[in-house]
């Protein structure tokens, strides 16, 4: 079987859900150039927990974790299956083990993404939560632990925002604020150039480093995928822009 690539995604707002935009687009095309994946394993900011769990429901429910959007959102589902049988090979390769929960369904973090990648909604889909007890590079570890699963089909999809500000965002403004461009070139350039302790140590990036995010949520996905890609694997970077001064939709398709 293909050895399937690893992604990070920027997913930004949840207006995307709705939108026919670039980035969007971007989620589209790239999904058309890699292998179509037996099973999905997420890793979304949005299940942010104290230790590691991944989900096992059968058939997981679209949850709609953001508040006081238009009503079209609520309205749309995304029906894909569970991977049980993927979760239960996930949880022991951790130690411990990570929990398995049969109740949580996909959060806004992975269906608003998969929506696009694939509009079917026939690829079986398990998360895994971010450990927020860990320390930056034990979250690249918990990536390098993953990434056997690599070689059965399994796209490992990590979903977050390398800058992710919200109390600093300006409604107003297209584009970032010159801090938020800096932190994210600096997080481009050593992903490209396979300098991952770089993003390890993401305080070496200087002043910018200190306004690019309040808490890792968004930005621990990006350090497991980069621990499940490894440091030698062919870079590509699509949806390249800072919207709403604060935040990066930028991604990266991993490439072996």
């Amino acid at each position: 079987m293909e050895k399937m690539p690893v992604l990070f995604v920027g997913h930004g707002s949840p207006t995307n859900i709705i939108e026919d935009n670039p980035f969007t687009e971007g989620w589209q095309q790239i999904a058309k150039e890699i292998p179509t994946p037996t099973s999905i394993l997420c890793i979304s900011a949005h299940w942010y927990t104290g230790g590691q769990l991944v989900s096992q429901a059968e058939k997981p429910e679209t949850i709609y974790d953001f508040y006081g959007f238009p009503q079209e959102l609520y309205e749309i589902s995304y029906p894909a299956p569970g991977a049980p049988a993927l979760a239960q090979q996930a949880a022991p390769l951790f130690t411990p083990p990570a929990m398995l929960d049969s109740i949580r369904g996909l959060d806004h973090g992975a269906w608003s993404v998969l929506h696009f990648m694939y509009p079917n909604a026939d690829i079986p889909v398990c998360q895994l939560s971010v450990n927020n007890l860990l320390l930056p590079q034990q979250s690249y570890q918990m990536g390098q632990l993953l990434a056997p699963l690599r070689q059965q089909g399994t796209l490992l999809l990590g979903s977050g925002n390398i800058v992710h500000n919200l109390g600093l965002v300006n409604w107003q403004l297209n584009g970032g604020y010159p801090w938020a461009d800096e932190f994210d070139d600096y997080a481009k350039q050593a992903i490209v150039t396979g300098q991952h302790s770089k993003l390890v140590n993401y305080q070496q990036a200087g002043a910018s480093a200190q306004k690019a995010f309040v808490t890792k949520d968004h930005y621990d996905p990006l350090l497991y995928v980069l621990g499940a890609a490894g440091t030698t694997s062919k870079v590509r970077v699509f949806n390249d822009a800072r919207v709403l001064g604060s935040i990066s939709m930028t991604s990266y398709l991993f490439e072996d």
